[in-house]
């Protein structure tokens, strides 16, 4: 952490694109490719439902209430608004995960330091969809001037912290009890990658 390395970025992309394919291992077979690309407002009722999903049965965000499609549109603008990717994972015309990079914190000074959000639907999980979404992810933010980024992991989520060891960030922080959600206080875990 903390070191740029050329060779981690070729092995993602190369800087001038935008999206790439890549074959997915396992039970999503026979040369399916899952393509990562920037979001479009058409992706917004399948983002919802993902993200609906994650809200109504786990404890992988503190949020309470499944937004609507309004919602998740605004908040998507708001991201694209700042300049930050909004990305989706298609796989065979289907949207099957999304991820997004905003501001870590509102105050101006944190403006280099964005925080990423992931979520795949969960019949797709353990097939590198998120792998591909968050390096893609990492990319995009190091091309637009960020400096690092930010993972804030709700509760025990051992598949989103094996997810981000594996792409380079680190464990900087934990807050006991920082939420509480299903009758049950939860954990904060804070990890973070430098991308400069």
């Amino acid at each position: 952490m903390g070191v740029f390395d050329p060779n981690f970025w070729e092995t993602i992309s190369s800087p001038s694109q935008r999206g790439f394919s890549v074959a997915v291992p396992g039970p999503v077979d026979g040369g399916s490719k899952c393509l990562i690309r920037p979001s479009t407002k058409a992706d917004i009722h399948h983002i919802t439902e993902i993200y609906g999903h994650f809200v109504a049965a786990t404890t992988a965000t503190f949020e309470t209430v499944p937004p609507d499609e309004l919602e998740m549109s605004r908040r998507r603008q708001a991201v694209l608004g700042r300049g930050l990717p909004y990305l989706v994972a298609e796989l065979e015309g289907y949207v099957v995960g999304f991820c997004y990079a905003s501001q870590f914190r509102p105050r101006d000074g944190y403006r280099f330091t964005v925080e990423d959000s992931i979520y795949v639907r969960p019949d797709c999980t353990g097939h590198r969809v998120g792998t591909m979404l968050l390096a893609q992810l990492l990319l995009d933010c190091h091309l637009e001037g960020c400096h690092s980024m930010v993972a804030c992991i709700c509760g025990v989520n051992l598949p989103s912290v094996a997810l981000h060891t594996s792409l380079g960030f680190q464990q900087v922080g934990l807050l006991p009890e920082a939420g509480r959600k299903f009758g049950e206080w939860l954990r904060l875990l804070i990890m973070q990658r430098q991308l400069r």
